[in-house]
């Protein structure tokens, strides 16, 4: 007789001082990663893609853990589920069981107020429309507002020769893999630290994150990328969910053309770039670029 056991979920749990916060004794701090995550819960049951936005989704099914990110290497906060009052796609199967202890206390899912420290704020998840808590998220405190450098934003002048561009989704792209995946192309854009550090008017994200923000599209506009950087381009993946793309339309559903490449001609210019994983690019694009031996294909 065959005997199919319920796998047991791996016990959690999760630590919280003034300093730091530690899951599984992995000390964790956000933004934080894939890999870190996989340490301190174990491998995840699936990993996916949100319907509208192709923004990573991470799931821990037995544990009752989910995590939707703009990216796997800049992840701002997780989520323990609770209930099943809500609609997120993929979420996990079981709901958390583990424990939480924040400052010698232990956490009761209810009877809880918001948690702050510098590093991390553990908050309730309440869905739309319902009134029970489906969630407790644990992420970055961007209540928190450390101190930006005045001239964080301030593009000046490059002393070496940069890249000019014919196409602004093309740059968007190269953006992505030398700001974001490389994280060589300085300054690192993050809209909120920007809404926060820019003078000229207020910024207000939940109102005007649903469509693009003027001043944030000049900035991208106006970066400059040096020609020494050219050799470090050796691909491009474009993603709904890539954090160019999230800082640009914070609500975007990924559905968007702001940003579709109309011409490969810019290519020429990275003498390495050898594949090209598109989404936002019209239909002739992706001849272009083989002409060019670049291997392309549609996401």
């Amino acid at each position: 007789m065959f005997s199919f056991l319920k796998k047991k979920p791996k016990p959690i749990h999760i630590l919280g001082t003034d300093e730091q916060l530690l899951i599984n004794d992995i000390a964790v701090t956000f933004p934080t990663n894939y890999e870190t995550l996989v340490s301190a819960f174990g491998e995840p049951s699936r990993t996916g893609k949100t319907k509208l936005s192709k923004s990573p989704v991470i799931c821990w099914d037995n544990e009752g853990v989910y995590c939707s990110c703009g990216s796997y290497g800049n992840i701002f906060s997780f989520s323990l589920i609770l209930s099943k009052k809500h609609e997120l796609d993929l979420p996990p199967k079981n709901k958390f069981s583990g424990t939480i202890i924040i400052n010698n206390k232990e956490v009761q899912f209810n009877d809880f107020s918001k948690i702050k420290h510098s590093n991390y704020i553990v908050s309730k998840l309440i869905y739309k429309g319902q009134e029970e808590p489906y969630a407790l998220s644990l992420g970055a405190n961007l209540e928190d507002k450390k101190e930006i450098p005045k001239d964080k934003y301030i593009l000046r002048p490059l002393e070496d020769e940069h890249i000019e561009f014919t196409d602004f989704g093309f740059k968007l792209a190269v953006i992505e893999e030398l700001m974001y995946t490389q994280e060589i192309l300085q300054p690192k854009f993050e809209l909120y630290e920007f809404m926060e550090w820019y003078t000229e008017r207020e910024i207000d994200i939940e109102k005007e994150g649903y469509e693009p923000i003027a001043e944030v599209t000049q900035f991208f506009r106006d970066i400059k990328i040096p020609k020494n950087m050219a050799p470090l381009l050796t691909e491009i993946y474009q993603d709904g969910g890539n954090e160019v793309y999230m800082n640009l339309l914070r609500f975007g559903s990924g559905t968007e053309d702001y940003w579709d490449i109309k011409s490969a001609v810019d290519a020429k210019q990275f003498p390495n770039l050898k594949k090209a994983t598109l989404c936002y690019a019209e239909d002739a694009v992706f001849n272009e670029m083989i002409a060019l031996g670049i291997d392309a294909e549609s996401l």
